[in-house]
């Protein structure tokens, strides 16, 4: 029998896990891991476009996830991409033995390729597939996030009665993911907050997992079939599918079934926990996914492969599971105390605003006040999501009295503390 104690769950995370500067320590050193993957989507994506995703990432000065999505969008998805396979190859060459692997959306690619489908080339070659036939045939639209369960969340959509918004993700008892056409989800999301449910932007070109992405996915088909699938030496579950990959299915199909069929990983994190299964590792950037696992099951052990920097993560696993806690909660506004109001016309000092900001943050996210301080990244640091940022910099406002945002406003391009203390301050000076 399977020892499961001594074995790890790789999750891959899909559209967004992107931080700049990861993995560019070992890049800079020559760490081979790094240098294999890299080179080799490079040379895929040369010889379609002439450029290379290394000299984008890994540039003196990385771009932030905002500058990718405009300006480097394709460069994106395979730096996500290969970060997913070189955190597996780390973990590996470390003795680290991930005996199952979960891809979430995107994700499923990279995990294919680490489970041994697909080889690194095929891989990029199916990432550049993709992005080449969204382009082409996928319709305008994006993403929304609810704080609330699949029940609320469907009820949300029979409520709006907008044919072309879908249930696309189920992440968690109270995550849930929408997509559609832009006007579509603003209705939803004005619905969505008159019902006091929580909502967040999610960074996403396209409104994925939903019906009107079928015509894409049959030519994503079209074009994955051009490449050999071998078998599985590491299993790989899809939360798509709702079971294991097997040799033998036509993954060309099953690829191209991805973009219009939901994803229902908080299904699958419950399945594997009830088999016995508790020790899971994040295959990229960030703690996504495993912020998931140690908010469902705060018994279980989840930690992010790579820091920052693209390390293995040096803390003992133990340590991590304690020291970034993630606990499930309700929306701020139910859980914390609302704090005395700024009078109206003053203005604090910046030295109380980033005092009070500190403690606010601190109540809301259960950290101790001496981890928030002003330079530590809220995401990546912290653990911090894009709806519970918004969510927090409401309560800020409301606070600080100040006026509503110019149009254009993103609360995630405030991710540090001193960033939200200088934009307090700003609005009300």
């Amino acid at each position: 029998m399977m020892d499961l104690g001594q074995t790890e769950v790789g999750l891959v995370p899909g559209q967004g896990a992107y931080r700049p500067g990861t993995l560019a320590v070992p890049w800079a050193r020559g760490d081979e891991s790094v240098h294999e993957v890299f080179e080799t989507i490079d040379e895929v994506y040369r010889a379609r476009t002439g450029r290379t995703v290394s000299s984008v990432v890994f540039a003196a000065e990385a771009p932030s996830l905002e500058e990718m999505l405009t300006r480097h969008p394709d460069e994106l998805q395979l730096a996500i991409y290969g970060a997913s396979v070189t955190a597996y190859r780390i973990l590996a060459a470390r003795g680290t033995i991930v005996d199952l692997v979960v891809g979430h959306s995107f994700g499923e690619i990279a995990a294919l390729v680490i489970g041994g489908a697909f080889s690194i080339a095929d891989g990029a070659s199916v990432v550049c597939d993709r992005n080449e036939v969204l382009r082409a045939h996928a319709p305008e639209g994006g993403l929304l996030a609810l704080r609330c369960g699949r029940a609320r969340s469907e009820l949300l959509l029979s409520l709006v009665e907008l044919p072309g918004l879908a249930f696309a993700v189920d992440n968690a008892d109270e995550q849930t993911v929408l997509s559609g056409p832009a006007a579509q989800l603003a209705t939803a999301r004005t619905v969505a907050e008159t019902l006091g449910i929580g909502t967040g932007a999610v960074s996403s070109p396209y409104g994925f997992h939903n019906q009107a992405l079928v015509p894409a996915g049959r030519e994503l088909a079209a074009k994955a079939a051009e490449y050999k699938a071998g078998g599985f030496a590491v299993p790989v579950y899809s939360p798509i599918l709702g079971r294991r990959y097997h040799d033998g299915d036509d993954l060309a199909a099953l690829l191209g079934l991805h973009l219009s069929q939901p994803v229902q990983f908080r299904e699958a994190l419950s399945g594997l926990y009830a088999e016995g299964r508790r020790s899971f590792t994040e295959l990229g950037a960030g703690e996504t996914l495993t912020k998931l696992v140690r908010a469902a099951f705060p018994l279980a052990s989840a930690v992010g492969a790579l820091t920052q920097t693209g390390q293995p993560t040096p803390v003992p696993r133990t340590r991590q599971a304690v020291a970034v806690p993630a606990p499930a909660a309700p929306p701020v506004q139910e859980t914390v105390p609302a704090p005395a109001l700024v009078a109206a016309g003053s203005v604090p000092a910046r030295g109380e605003v980033f005092s009070r900001l500190r403690e606010l943050y601190a109540e809301a996210l259960e950290y101790p006040v001496e981890v928030l301080t002003e330079d530590a990244a809220l995401e990546a640091d912290l653990g911090v999501d894009s709806m519970r940022q918004t969510e927090l910099l409401t309560k800020a406002r409301q606070i600080f009295d100040l006026p509503a945002p110019a149009p254009g406003f993103r609360s995630t391009d405030l991710d540090t503390l001193a960033k939200v203390t200088d934009y307090v301050t700003g609005s009300r000076g």
